[in-house]
């Protein structure tokens, strides 16, 4: 017995022997490295993860960024085209002011009679305060008179003789360009009124400002993100700027790469000049062939947009950084724990004991302590399994034991050979009933009543009215249900040939108790018309009294009453419990 258990032992740990494992060591080491082929670290996974959020989200943040800078950079556009026109309308209203101005001084009596003197005072009390001069010319262009300078001044001809003419042509009010004044020394620009006097002859009268005093029409006006307002003549000659005061009189540089707008209306346009792009405004008066240009260079508007792309691609990178970091570390504190994993689960392969080991991660300390108790429960299932094949064993020494003596029994009471086979096989297949619920009940034993019904079954009549089987439950050991399944089935078979079985009216009465730590089994058979025989001690007999008897500590009483047969088995309730049989039994094995 003990041989068959070392051998055994070694065939369920073959892990421990050290020689295969190293002679296997260069081919599982190959085995590894073809399977991480294709394979994933969990640092690489992390990467991977913080990239797919990250990148995303990077590039949703662009594509809003780029949206928002649009739309900012629109409503700027919106604001300079907005500008542009309050400019225009503002130079509008000045324009148009100043004709009002040139009207009401043309209605003076002093100018029709042709006092210039009178109206000289009357014209400077008029302007004083105002920043605008009055000068008065005749047909000739002569300069009969200019606030600028003292009445009586010598004068000659007036500066801008082209708009002049212009104005006595169409008899209608004229606005000129800028131009540099020779009285005032400096960029003007004029407003010229036809007027005829009483003497039937035409007076130009002609209300000139500085240019420079434009610029309060530009001050006053909200320009952002790098644009520039300008106003212009008709010649593209600046007015006045808020960019530099020093561009007045001269050439706009953009005046004649964009479009010129029709009068009152609002133009945009992109311009290209000298490799720089710009972005324009142009809006014209109604009042005069001036424009209203605000611009500003492409890159200057474009210039918050490429700044917060390059600080979001900046911190884009840092954050792709810091993120691939926290990944390396993330990925190192779950990977070793995993290789440590990965160690313990081949120390419970190789049927090693494998403590638990609490980690960071919650989750691995789970898988941690399961593996920990997977390798309590493997060691506890081995030992079952020593313990069963232990048990087999004996179990398989037991039924043998028993063959051996059904086969000496019935060869020593059988006439012939047929008889000694029929009768051999019928134990045979009632030990192996009982050895079915042996094997069905476990450790825990056989039920008496399924015992009973198991050996009556073969025997069993059709009507059930002859046969009765009563008692509380009460469980046998694996022995005393192998032993009492011999003698039950021995009375069985007696009962079919000669008793209660063997006429169609005999019925079979089987009960049982407790009593005083005593099993009290009765078995009544009550056959009517019974019919006397020779008795004489066959196998059953000495079944019952040597198995029950020797084995069980039964005391057995066995009575034939003219109505049939009697048997009465006392059994210690101790020798048939399954706890203390199969600590007997433990004991028995070698």
């Amino acid at each position: 017995m003990s041989d068959s258990t070392s051998q055994v032992s070694q065939k369920t740990r073959p892990a421990h022997n050290p020689e295969p494992a190293e002679a296997g060591a260069p081919a599982s080491s190959a085995a590894r490295s073809r399977n991480r082929i294709g394979q994933i670290s969990v640092g690489a996974i992390l990467s991977l993860l913080m990239a797919a959020i990250i990148i995303p989200a990077l590039i949703f943040a662009v594509m809003l960024l780029q949206r928002n800078n649009q739309a900012q950079q629109e409503m700027v556009s919106t604001l300079a085209e907005a500008t542009a026109g309050s400019i225009a309308e503002t130079v509008d209203r000045q324009l148009s002011g100043m004709l009002t101005t040139l009207r009401v001084l043309a209605t003076s009596r002093a100018i029709g009679s042709g006092n210039l003197a009178d109206f000289y005072y009357r014209a400077g009390k008029a302007l004083e305060g105002s920043d605008a001069f009055l000068i008065v010319t005749d047909e000739n262009l002569n300069q009969l008179m200019n606030t600028r300078v003292p009445f009586g001044s010598p004068l000659g001809k007036i500066s801008d003789v082209e708009t002049a003419r212009k104005a006595l042509a169409s008899a209608e009010p004229a606005v000129s360009g800028a131009f540099y004044g020779q009285t005032a020394q400096r960029w003007v620009f004029n407003v010229i009124l036809p007027v005829r006097v009483d003497t039937g002859q035409v007076r130009l009268l002609i209300l000139t400002q500085d240019a420079e005093r434009l610029s309060d029409s530009l001050a006053s006006r909200n320009l952002r993100g790098g644009w520039n307002a300008v106003l212009v003549d008709g010649d593209g000659t600046v007015l006045t700027s808020s960019y530099m005061t020093s561009d007045i009189g001269k050439p706009f540089f953009l005046a004649e790469a964009t479009s010129k707008s029709e009068a009152g209306s609002t133009v945009r346009d992109s311009v290209e000049l000298e490799g720089e792009s710009y972005e324009t405004i142009r809006s014209s008066s109604s009042r005069s062939d001036w424009e209203t240009i605000v611009w500003a260079p492409t890159a200057v508007v474009q210039a918050p947009l490429e700044r917060t792309l390059r600080v979001l691609a900046l911190g884009g990178l840092t954050i792709i950084a810091l993120g691939a970091l926290l990944a390396w570390v993330l990925g190192r504190q779950i990977s070793k724990p995993i290789r440590r994993l990965a160690r313990d689960a081949r120390r419970l392969g190789a049927g090693e004991r494998v403590e638990p080991v609490e980690y960071p991660v919650a989750e691995i300390s789970t898988v941690s302590m399961a593996l920990a108790q997977a390798s309590v429960d493997r060691q506890a299932a081995e030992n079952e399994i020593r313990f069963l094949m232990r048990e087999v064993a004996h179990r398989s020494k037991n039924q043998l034991t028993v063959v051996s003596s059904i086969a000496k029994q019935t060869a020593r009471h059988a006439r012939t050979f047929a008889a000694f086979q029929d009768a051999f096989q019928k134990r045979v297949h009632g030990l192996a009933r009982s050895t079915d619920l042996l094997i069905a009940g476990g450790a825990v034993g056989v039920e008496l009543r399924e015992l009973i019904e198991a050996q009556i079954e073969p025997f069993r009549p059709t009507d059930l009215e002859r046969l009765e089987i009563k008692g509380t439950p009460f469980r046998l050991s694996n022995q005393a249900a192998q032993t009492l399944g011999l003698a039950l089935h021995e009375l069985a078979t007696n009962a079919s040939k000669y008793g209660a079985f063997a006429t169609p009216s005999g019925r079979l009465t089987i009960q049982w108790k407790r009593s005083q730590g005593q099993l009290d089994l009765l078995w009544r058979e009550f056959v009517p018309r019974l019919r006397r025989r020779t008795v004489t001690p066959g196998f059953g007999t000495e079944v019952i009294e040597r198995m029950l008897g020797g084995t069980l500590d039964a005391q057995i009483e066995r009575v034939i009453h003219p109505n049939g047969l009697e048997c009465r088995f006392t059994i210690p309730i101790a020798r048939l419990e399954p706890e203390r049989a199969d600590a007997e039994g433990d004991g028995d094995e070698p």
